[in-house]
């Protein structure tokens, strides 16, 4: 198994949110661009049909040209088996691309063989920034693979779930919380294993915006990045969802300020709200407060745009 790179610095581009735009119908693209979600996924695979495959893949690339760098750009390209992976590469990956979202991921080969065709494809557009990869987990054996899968390239930025192929085809109630934790569980430590985000999957109930909330509010719990969005209404939902609270990051750095004077002191261990504190707590204080940072700058940002 390849070792990722240390990413324990690095901060991973704030994706909450991530709205996802059918590639097949341009007249949507301009709209999602304007919603509040931190990154758009243009679909080229399970939104469109085999017949509109091409002009999907036209049309995204068309708009990958004359984007503005607002959000995260993500686009889900069709799997390794279809036949279509090389070409939808071979169409959007240009500067206006940030990640390429691979469905249906199995092993650590396929992820080293996009990262090998993605090597070449940049080189051939002559990309300076390296193109992240986000792997779906949607399978058993994805999800058995979950850790291989995401320590086997540096490019790879992310693990996401993809409840519908996991759960449906083998009878398992999408909304049973035994099942949905068992995989969440597993998907994040295959992440975290790999030092980059999970993604919590979609949900389809577009008119049930509260039990879309509890599923971001558990995903946040197991320390989840973000969720997929399948509909504008759910964006803010998952915007909200997945930023510490006020009182977290005041006990964050609340946590941090006492490790400062115990370190002055030479103490390894101290209590903070009565809680006993050593460097396993550290870690989370350290990235809940770059969190919020992050989520500050963003707003900075959007007020700027807005202007």
């Amino acid at each position: 198994m390849t070792a990722a790179r240390d990413r324990g610095t690095a901060v991973p581009p704030l994706m909450r949110s991530k709205l996802f735009v059918p590639g097949s119908r341009p007249g949507l693209f301009a709209k999602a661009a304007a919603s509040a979600a931190d990154a758009l996924s243009f679909d080229l695979e399970d939104a469109v049909a085999s017949d509109r495959k091409a002009d999907a893949r036209r049309a995204v690339a068309a708009w990958l040209q004359s984007r503005a760098a607002s959000k995260v750009i993500v686009v889900r390209v069709n799997g390794w088996s279809s036949g279509l992976f090389e070409q939808d590469l071979q169409a959007v990956v240009q500067p206006g691309l940030d990640i390429i979202n691979l469905p249906m991921v199995e092993s650590a080969d396929e992820v080293r063989e996009a990262a090998r065709l993605l090597d070449r494809r940049e080189a051939a557009a002559d990309i300076a920034r390296p193109i992240g990869l986000l792997a779906n987990i949607e399978t058993p054996k994805g999800l058995r693979m979950a850790a291989e899968i995401a320590t086997a390239s540096e490019r790879v930025v992310g693990l996401q779930i993809g409840y519908a192929d996991l759960f449906e085809p083998f009878a398992i109630d999408r909304r049973d919380l035994h099942a949905l934790n068992h995989v969440r569980v597993t998907v994040r430590l295959a992440a975290a294993e790999a030092k980059v985000p999970a993604y919590d999957g979609a949900f389809a109930g577009v008119a049930e915006p509260d039990l879309f909330r509890a599923e971001c509010e558990a995903a946040q719990r197991l320390g989840f990045a973000g969720k997929s969005c399948i509909h504008p209404s759910q964006v803010p939902i998952a915007n909200a969802c997945f930023v510490p609270r006020p009182a977290e990051v005041e006990q964050a750095r609340r946590i941090l300020a006492a490790a400062s004077e115990a370190a002055e002191q030479g103490v390894g261990a101290f209590v903070v709200d009565g809680r006993m504190i050593d460097e396993p707590f550290l870690v989370s204080a350290r990235a809940v407060v770059a969190l919020h940072e992050q989520h500050q700058r963003s707003l900075i940002g959007e007020g700027r745009q807005s202007k």
